[in-house]
């Protein structure tokens, strides 16, 4: 929990220190009223007391009222602005943390343990700075300065109180040891209830089509039900906070005035200076009453910090945890490729292994992809092909060997400017939220509307893009679900070639794609590939590779077999390859 502090920064640790001096006057006021009120009795059952002196005392308990009230307000502006301040800095650097990592980090927290660690485990934060801050401020010190007051009394009263606290502290132990646990619990089992619900939502479609409703709902229920129980046994502990706590403060309340009552009937009214040693004792009593009051509100607000508190730990260790992650990809120092060298990869003896992995993924990669080469990946799924692929944009980091772009590892360069020299059309095509251009344009900043028109039209998506229904600023729904597979792939491909770079790695870009629009995206491969750029594809599609000059073909993440296209025309090298993938798959040996 004190590392999370790390993260103020020196105007909030002076809000803070102002926040202290705030409550340190706040306490001095409320527990001065106790004072007045000791006096205003004493003056009421004093015979020849003045009316005027009745009334100073108790305007200076209205004053010392008021101006405790203004503290508690500035003090609750203060811990507001502390903690609005500080969770919004730890969601931006979350944001920043998460963005920043690769894959590999991605997966060991899962993404819905990544969204409930950047909402609700910083709004746990926020709460505690905003509410019980100022609680675990005034608690201690107001109950250190009434025990004070309260020790110079009858010792009959003080060990009342004592033994009051002492009951007030089994209850919080058994709080402690009952509900914590649960309340830690409460964190993992929100990360489970949202992973079910995210699931349930992303794959909808698939549900419906399964009638899979019901199992669905059996598993959001469960996790549900498991959630309920957890919280029913914390709220179990915290049922018996309250009655608890009104046990003691009015047992207290009892026992001050049974012991007041005999002490004062045990002095016998035999001259004026007995009457006024009953009347002081009185007096007395109405303080001790007042702060043995505060003392109890002091030990209250303990037991509700100490309840809000592990659930924060908890929250804060898990905020800590992932800024703490050291993030496997960091940046080199290169910006650019050696000198002649443009759209050039390399493989040298490559293995990757994937985290927690039994065994590598690929095993001693060498190939190279010279500049204005098509080389096609192919083979079985599963084979390691897509492996190969997210090495270069360094999604993950070679286990061993070296991926260079334009004669450099890819470890030395910047992300920026090794991202920038790639297009990448991903298995999976995902448009964001927004419109047409937005996602078109979406890895060039400030793209203008004829690049966008231009990558659009080389896209072969124009003819769906400046349709009536759909047009530039059509609005795009999250994830594109309100495009086909195929549409969002060549919005995709859009997007991937709008930078112009000299290096396009796309991965089953044909996967969504029918026969018409598969020879329309070949043909666009063909003409990028005459412009001068690199092309880099993973497919399944025979037809596809056909139109590379070269294949290699991947087994057990392996290159396994590798054929050029030579003076072979489309045909010719369609059916070489289609005799090797066949003879792999029967496990022979290619010529």
């Amino acid at each position: 929990m004190l590392r999370i502090l790390k993260h103020l920064r020196w105007k909030e640790w002076l809000l803070v220190a102002a926040c202290v001096v705030l409550i340190v006057g706040q306490v001095q006021l409320d527990l001065a009223l106790p004072d007045y009120m000791s006096e205003i009795t004493r003056l009421v059952q004093t015979e020849g007391s003045q009316m005027s002196d009745i009334l100073l005392a108790g305007g200076k308990m209205l004053l010392c009222a008021l101006g405790s009230m203004l503290l508690t307000v500035c003090t609750t502006f203060f811990t507001a602005q502390i903690a609005s301040r500080f969770s919004a800095r730890l969601r931006g650097e979350m944001y920043r943390k998460v963005v920043g990592f690769s894959n590999e980090e991605i997966n060991r927290f899962s993404t819905a343990s990544l969204i409930t660690r950047t909402t609700n485990d910083i709004s746990q934060l926020q709460m505690f700075f905003s509410f019980g801050m100022q609680s675990l401020i005034k608690a201690p010190i107001m109950a250190f300065i009434a025990v004070g007051k309260i020790s110079t009394k009858s010792w009959e009263w003080s060990l009342l109180t004592g033994g009051v606290i002492a009951f007030v502290c089994v209850l919080l132990v058994f709080i402690m040891l009952y509900a914590v646990p649960r309340m830690k619990k409460m964190q993992t089992l929100t990360d489970n209830l949202n992973r079910i619900t995210r699931e349930n939502l992303t794959g909808l479609q698939v549900v419906r089509a399964y009638n899979a409703e019901n199992y669905q709902e059996g598993k959001f229920a469960k996790a549900n039900e498991e959630m309920t129980r957890n919280s029913q046994q914390a709220n179990i502990a915290m049922s018996v906070m309250n009655p608890g706590m009104n046990l003691a403060m009015n047992g207290l309340t009892l026992g001050i005035y049974w012991i007041g009552a005999a002490l004062i009937s045990a002095i016998a009214v035999t001259s004026p200076a007995a009457m006024m040693e009953r009347i002081g004792l009185f007096s007395d009593m109405v303080v001790f009453m007042q702060y043995a009051m505060q003392v109890i509100m002091a030990f209250l607000m303990l037991v509700m910090i100490f309840v809000m508190l592990p659930r924060v730990t908890v929250s804060a260790g898990r905020v800590n945890e992932v800024l703490d992650t050291k993030a496997r990809i960091v940046d080199g120092k290169e910006t650019q490729g050696k000198p002649g060298m443009k759209g050039e990869i390399e493989f040298r003896d490559v293995s990757f292994r994937y985290p927690d992995a039994d065994g590598d993924t690929i095993h001693h990669i060498s190939f190279t992809a010279h500049h204005g080469q098509t080389v096609a990946l192919i083979g079985a799924t599963g084979c390691g092909k897509s492996s190969i692929i997210n090495l270069i944009p360094r999604l993950y980091d070679a286990t061993s060997g070296q991926v260079l772009v334009d004669g450099v590892d890819v470890r030395d360069y910047t992300q920026d400017a090794l991202r920038s020299k790639i297009g990448f059309v991903p298995q999976k095509a995902f448009l964001f939220a927004g419109t047409v251009s937005s996602n078109v344009g979406y890895g060039e900043d400030n793209a203008s509307g004829a690049a966008i028109c231009k990558a659009v039209a080389v896209a072969q998506a124009a003819e769906f893009v400046e349709s009536p229904e759909v047009g530039y600023s059509g609005t795009v729904a999250q994830g594109g679900s309100n495009f086909s597979g195929g549409q969002k792939q060549r919005a995709a491909v859009a997007r991937a070639i709008i930078t112009e770079p000299k290096l396009l790695l796309a991965d089953e870009p044909t996967g969504a794609l029918d026969s018409g629009s598969t020879d329309e995206l070949l043909r666009l491969f063909a003409a990028i590939n005459r412009a001068g750029q690199t092309i880099l594809m993973v497919t399944h599609s025979v037809k596809a590779a056909s139109r590379a000059g070269r294949v290699l073909f991947i087994k057990d993440g392996q290159v396994f077999h590798q054929l050029y296209r030579g003076e072979d025309d489309d045909t010719r090298f369609y059916q070489r390859i289609s005799d090797t993938l066949t003879m792999l798959q029967s496990g022979g040996e290619p010529a």
